[in-house]
């Protein structure tokens, strides 16, 4: 994500800076206005007519490769040019993802739109790119894959040169490798050295000239693979050499068929797997079963829910990305400043004027609502001066952290509001100089740490610092995923969450694993008959998505033992719903 730059000021008066600023500004616009001395009204209209007719000057074009499909496999030159580009060229919603390394403002460009042959496209976004760069400074034309290899770089580029315009590549990870990578198949093994690439697209090849005993890798070869590998049969390739057809490679879609040359295409046809692949031909392919690494991952291809705010997905997302899951987004709630604010005003009063010991954060969202006051009233963390900061969660720590706070107190158990109780002091009237514990949170959170420190002795100033409202139901392809249990699992990083989706959704499918965040949320979930599968050893983002591939690599591994196809929970679908 494109991180916002502040910006810092000097106290000086503003009276000063206003003057300063129009002086300088009155300057420039004198030196501006003023004709040069000695020179003639019409000399100097001739030489401004003369500037006018000065040719603005040609963008510069960066043609940077961007990968087969994983956007982690961008390089950093890739990403370093993107946040300087004034204009980005793509080729459709697939590079969508490397927009957001783009400063605000930047324009983008679809070239998505030519039609006709290959010849014919490539010309029309060489002149695309070409049109670009003449009304842009900085121009970066994204291309899938590397653009020197089996793309339209080198011809773009060449338009370019012809036209006048700088260039330069930035290489990328090129589909040829990073696919077969990907699908655990090493292109050359000790004794094997030897590859060739052959493109299938663009002419009728003579597989004669084709060494059998080396590896090859075909691309777009999927409408001509019954031609294909009948004439490498004929050219003296062994019926039973082993072929490995790919697609949507290096992404969390990715499927591989293994087969022979004498079976490959009645193996895609039975595992109905659709799309242009890219294949292997060779002995090699014998060392996927050893070396996959990326379809063996515990949640590799698991559709799960993740019912969350919009602003708090991000985390969890990506670390279950990490662990080959496709996870998908639906907000549940959103979250807003209370509708009463004067409760959260008087106590930032109290805050400042020393009528608090301590100040509880129990969530990031408190430290948030919090962190907005303080700007609204110009206060910043020196507010804090004097008084104990309580933070339940290694997340929760960070934001308070990230405000230049290290807090004193966090739960040395369990990481919640009752692993907090456990560990926070009792008020003693000779060392405790104030009784009072500040405790901003949501307007739905329980009542287990006031209870807790009532109990031993403190009072609580209960604020409801943001409100969570549920938010609309989701399309009805979603409502009907989650209820017939083609999500494989549901993650709920909250009891609001578990309420919130069951109310806007319904119950997720008896199939469908749970993994939630802490002990309240399983109460919740439990409440609303869901059996809980997973939960995190800490209430975090991380350690919840640890979790859920804890339980997916447990339960690959039995069925690996049983003798069992691997498959994921909503392939194995039942009729009854989950009863706690």
């Amino acid at each position: 994500m494109t991180a916002a730059r502040g910006t810092t000021s000097t106290k000086t008066s503003s009276k000063t800076r206003a003057k300063a600023t129009a002086d300088v500004s009155s300057a420039k616009t004198a030196a501006a206005t003023k004709a040069p001395q000695n020179v003639p009204a019409k000399a100097a209209a001739s030489t401004g007519a003369a500037a006018a007719r000065q040719p603005k000057p040609l963008g510069h074009v960066t043609f940077v490769g961007v990968g087969p499909g994983d956007p982690a496999l961008l390089t950093l030159a890739g990403r370093d040019v993107l946040a300087n580009a004034d204009a980005v060229v793509v080729e459709g919603p697939e590079h969508d993802a490397f927009l957001a390394y783009c400063k605000p403002g930047v324009e983008v460009v679809d070239g998505s739109g030519a039609e006709g042959s290959r010849a014919l496209k490539i010309a029309a976004r060489a002149r695309l790119v070409v049109k670009t760069a003449k009304t842009s400074a900085n121009v970066v034309r994204l291309l899938t894959g590397d653009p020197f290899t089996f793309s339209s770089g080198a011809e773009e580029a060449a338009a370019c040169r012809k036209a006048g315009i700088g260039f330069n590549v930035i290489p990328g990870v090129s589909e040829v490798s990073a696919v077969p990578t990907y699908a655990g198949i090493p292109l050359t093994v000790k004794g094997e050295r030897e590859v060739t690439v052959l493109d299938l697209a663009e002419a009728k090849l003579d597989f004669t000239k084709v060494h059998p005993k080396q590896t090859l890798v075909l691309l777009n070869a999927t409408d001509v693979l019954k031609d294909a590998t009948a004439a490498l049969i004929e050219a003296g390739f062994d019926a039973g050499t082993p072929v490995a057809a790919t697609v949507g490679g290096t992404t969390t879609a990715q499927t591989s068929v293994v087969g022979t040359l004498a079976t490959i295409v009645t193996d895609l046809r039975a595992a109905k797997v659709t799309g242009e692949a890219v294949i292997v031909v060779g002995s090699v392919v014998e060392q996927r079963e050893a070396l996959s690494w990326f379809e063996t991952k515990p949640l590799f291809g698991w559709r799960i829910l993740v019912p969350r705010t919009k602003d708090q997905a991000g985390p969890l997302m990506d670390r279950l990305r990490r662990y080959g899951a496709m996870p998908e987004e639906v907000p549940t709630i959103s979250v807003e400043p209370p509708r009463n604010p004067q409760q959260m005003d008087k106590a930032i009063r109290g805050l400042v004027e020393g009528r608090y010991e301590w100040v509880a954060f129990t969530s990031v969202n408190a430290v948030k609502a919090v962190r907005e006051k303080f700007d609204e009233y110009g206060l910043d963390a020196r507010a804090f001066s004097g008084l104990k900061i309580a933070a339940v969660g290694d997340k929760t720590a960070e934001a308070i952290a990230a405000w230049g706070i290290r807090p004193d107190l966090t739960p040395t158990g369990e990481q919640s509001a009752a692993g907090l109780v456990e560990d926070w002091p009792p008020f003693d009237e000779l060392l405790d100089p104030i009784n009072r514990v500040f405790l901003p949170r949501a307007d739905i959170a329980t009542e287990t740490l006031v209870a807790g420190l009532t109990d031993l002795g403190w009072e609580v100033d209960d604020v409801t610092a943001y409100r969570t409202v549920r938010a609309a139901p989701p399309p009805a392809p979603t409502r009907e995923a989650i209820k017939s249990g083609k999500f494989d699992a549901v993650v709920f990083t909250s009891s609001s969450t578990v309420r919130n989706l069951v109310g806007i959704a319904g119950k997720p499918h008896a199939s469908t694993v749970i993994a939630v965040i802490g002990p309240a949320t399983l109460k919740t979930a439990e409440e609303h008959g869901l059996r809980v599968d997973a939960m995190a050893e800490s209430p975090s983002a991380e350690e919840l998505a640890e979790a859920l591939a804890r339980f997916g690599a447990n339960r690959r591994d039995t069925m690996v033992e049983a003798g069992e196809v691997v498959t994921r929970p909503s392939e194995r679908r039942s009729g009854s719903r989950r009863k706690s």
